[in-house]
């Protein structure tokens, strides 16, 4: 998938937010769909108290999130916190031996487990009796990590809009929303705060760690050396004196001062220090070769543009081979000199009565931020697969496990979408090795690890098998592409409805609770996810993150009851494609069942979860299999 082809899809969608905003005010509750539960409420809870600093339950929830309690619990080796969403059983329901955990799709959230309180899964399922916990993964509702405070008390749609804006601002050359733009689009509403921060100034600053320390070193030096303390300040923090900055604008030259050079020299330096951690830190060799070549030719086609690009290529390969290689205290030294001989490059350019001269600094500084941008991108969306499968799902199942102290120490667990296929990966990672995965019984709905013998949707994912891929475009944000194609497709001349039925079959999901889970179930995705997902599509389905391990291989040692469900008008997983996971498993382990009838109404990809006819069909039978085996 081009990387011009995807931004234009992003444009096109931003735009279409523009020309019809969607006004997310809060809706009146839904008209009860099915009364013989919705009208159950739960019992008061007395407020757990976390056992750990770490592990937190939180006593005021934010508004968009309707469970009974919101807990959540820290990943092991990383900065982000899951957030779980409870749903505790009355006490005159039966009573259960093991709590259910939910694990949703890619890229979604708990809403689609709780769209309304006539058609809540995760409601039903309580007031079943069961201990209902639904785990948000990273990156996903409201889960937060360390300095990140858009999660609790703000709607799904402000982060999109924000991660929008920043997943198209990519390109030097891109001309994009603002997110400040993107956030009214969608929201109808302006953002609390207005402030506005000059494109032209890099932000960040190396922290206190050994690299900035020598550069701080570094900066040292030349004091006394005919610095004057202005000058030193402006060394140190970057910050420009507003009286250094003189414009001539009969001839449209700007006038450089030392000030000017001190201050590039000293983004420039910062920001390098900060690609070579970053490229190194997060980035295979391969992806951070391609990313500082990436880096270097944008400022030698920078400096060709001004005729300048001789002089650069005497530096060329020296940058290449310091933002290639590991940080260390003397690379500080080596980044700095690199950074004042290229501002000494632009610096004779900026003496030349040229015209197309006269703004390089401010050029080589937007291309500078606008290159750091997709390096954060990369680094903040940095997970794929391997890590909910390995690192989140064994993290939640941990913190239910000692909430709910079940007597065996197991869970029961339903897995709708990839929240299955992390199910089966995890059956069949622990037997493959022999071990205990801790889970009572499984429910997967449309789910599959191999959907090569299938017309899968999913397969418009196959671009993206290009590793190339994961560094053109970070990120798919999906939220905001659903809630702008949103009104094309359910209003007329209705040029996108064909989508609806990749979500829904017709008829089959009320339109308010419809578009409530088109405009708040979907979150930003990493294409790195994405890209391992695509194996799905390859010969022996599914391969961990290394491609040397094939999921679908060892499902036959499972020894786990699985209840495997399809919708017979699945075109993200169908019934095929669910078959040929559904084959491996043990006869007497797995029931597979199709839902939708032919001369009736059919399932689509979420009816099974949110369709209206899933409460007096898939949900009974579900409970059914769930009772069979919490003993």
């Amino acid at each position: 998938m081009p990387q011009a082809d995807v931004r234009s899809a992003l444009q096109f969608a931003a735009t279409m937010c523009y020309l019809n905003p969607i006004h997310l005010t809060p809706r009146k509750r839904e008209r009860t769909i099915r009364t013989s539960w919705s009208s159950w409420s739960p019992a008061r809870v007395r407020p757990l108290r976390a056992f750990s600093s770490s592990y937190e339950a939180v006593e005021k929830k934010p508004p968009i999130c309707t469970a009974d309690e919101l807990h959540y619990v820290p990943v092991h080796g990383t900065d982000w916190r899951l957030a779980l969403w409870r749903y505790t059983p009355s006490p005159n329901t039966p009573l259960r031996n093991h709590p259910l955990i939910l694990l949703s799709g890619v890229g979604t959230n708990a809403i689609g487990f709780d769209l309304s309180p006539g058609s809540s899964f995760a409601r039903y399922m309580s007031s079943q009796g069961f201990d209902t916990w639904i785990v948000e993964f990273r990156g996903a509702g409201l889960s937060t990590r360390a300095g990140d405070s858009n999660a609790i008390g703000h709607s799904a749609n402000d982060f999109l809009a924000s991660e929008l804006a920043n997943s198209m601002d990519m390109d030097v050359n891109t001309d994009v929303f603002s997110a400040e733009q993107l956030s009214i689009m969608i929201n109808g509403a302006l953002p609390e705060s207005e402030t506005v921060q000059d494109a032209g100034l890099i932000t960040q600053r190396v922290g206190s760690n050994a690299v900035g320390s020598e550069l701080t070193k570094s900066i040292d030096k030349d004091l006394g050396n005919g610095v004057s303390s202005e000058q030193q300040s402006v060394m140190r923090t970057g910050v420009l004196p507003e009286s250094e900055i003189s414009t001539v604008k009969g001839n449209k030259r700007e006038t450089v001062t030392v000030s000017d050079d001190s201050k590039l020299v000293t983004n420039l330096t910062e920001t390098l220090l900060r690609l070579t951690e970053r490229l190194s830190g997060f980035l295979n060799e391969g992806q951070s070769r391609v990313m500082s070549a990436r880096f270097v030719d944008q400022i030698s086609k920078l400096l060709e543009d001004a005729q300048l690009s001789e002089r650069f290529s005497e530096i060329r390969g020296k940058l290449s081979r310091v933002l290639e290689g590991k940080p260390s205290s003397s690379i500080a030294s080596q980044v700095r000199d690199l950074s004042q001989r290229i501002v000494n490059i632009i610096e004779e350019g900026q003496r030349s009565v040229s015209p197309q001269l006269f703004d390089l600094q401010e050029r080589l500084s937007t291309t500078i931020e606008d290159f750091q941008k997709q390096l954060d991108l990369i680094v903040k969306y940095d997970w794929d697969f391997d890590n909910y499968l390995e690192e989140d799902v064994p993290a939640a199942m941990e913190y239910v496990r000692a909430q709910c102290k079940p007597k065996d120490g197991k869970v029961l667990a339903i897995g709708h979408s990839m929240g299955g296929i992390l199910l089966y990966s995890m059956l069949s990672r622990h037997g493959y090795e022999g071990r205990n995965p801790g889970l009572a019984a499984v429910v997967t709905l449309a789910s599959s690890l191999d959907y090569t013998s299938s017309k899968s949707s999913l397969k418009l994912l196959l671009p993206l098998a290009d590793p190339a891929q994961a560094l053109n475009v970070p990120v798919v944000p999906l939220g905001a592409l659903m809630a702008a194609c949103y009104p094309l497709s359910c209003r007329p001349p209705y040029v996108l409805s064909w989508l609806n039925p990749i979500v829904s079959a017709q008829d089959m999901m009320h339109p308010e609770l419809f578009a409530k889970l088109v405009l708040n179930n979907f979150c930003t995705i990493p294409t790195k996810l994405l890209l391992q997902l695509t194996t799905a599509f390859r010969d022996g389905g599914l391969r961990d993150r290394r491609g040397s391990f094939c999921y679908k291989h060892h499902l036959h040692k499972i020894n786990v009851p699985v209840l495997a469900l399809a919708g017979d008008q699945d075109l993200i997983c169908p019934p095929e494609a669910v078959y040929e996971t559904v084959k491996i498993i043990p006869q007497h382990l797995v029931t597979y069942k199709i839902f939708g009838q032919p001369n009736g109404l059919h399932y689509g990809h979420y009816d099974l979860v949110g369709g209206h006819l899933a409460v007096d069909e898939v949900y009974p039978c579900i409970i059914e299999f769930l009772s069979r085996h919490d003993v």
